[in-house]
């Protein structure tokens, strides 16, 4: 198992004992696992980021530290905050990893995922200039979860 999965193993354990919310302190971290901080902040941007249900906050300085918390809502809550933490342009990646999210806490069924990702590929987008795909795929992405609010809200 490599450096950044130990760091990451190491916080999602320190999460689930904190309740869903832990205060780290960088150095602190790279000292235990003995690498530089640089690599602290890889593992938190790369697998503790608002597409993975986290919220990441950081204050700088000598007393500084970064708080990740994971985001525990309900699944209308959760697509309401994926919608607002995508923004105006958008991966197929990180579309992939919030996906993986919603479907992980059952906001979306497996159908529903599959259809989003399909709606948002650079397949489906084809059409569009490379590098206005991203754009696309953001506008597109945040109205279909719109539509899956609309359509839960029907149903309830």
């Amino acid at each position: 198992m490599g450096t950044s999965d130990l760091i990451a193993n190491f916080i999602l354990g320190m999460l689930e004992d904190e309740g869903g919310s832990a205060e780290l302190q960088r150095s602190n971290l790279a000292e235990k696992f003995r690498c530089v901080p640089s690599q602290i902040n890889y593992v938190i941007s790369t697998r503790f980021s608002p597409e993975h249900g986290y919220l990441v906050e950081s204050r700088r300085g000598g007393n500084g530290y970064i708080r990740i918390t994971r985001v525990q809502a309900t699944p209308k809550a959760l697509i309401m905050h994926t919608v607002n933490a995508v923004g105006d342009a958008i991966s197929p990646r990180t579309a992939a990893a919030f996906v993986s999210n919603l479907l992980d806490a059952d906001a979306v069924d497996e159908r529903t995922a599959t259809l989003i990702l399909t709606a948002v590929s650079d397949n489906a987008l084809r059409p569009i200039a490379p590098e206005h795909r991203d754009i696309v795929r953001a506008s597109i992405f945040k109205q279909l979860l719109v539509a899956v609010l609309t359509d839960t809200d029907g149903d309830a």
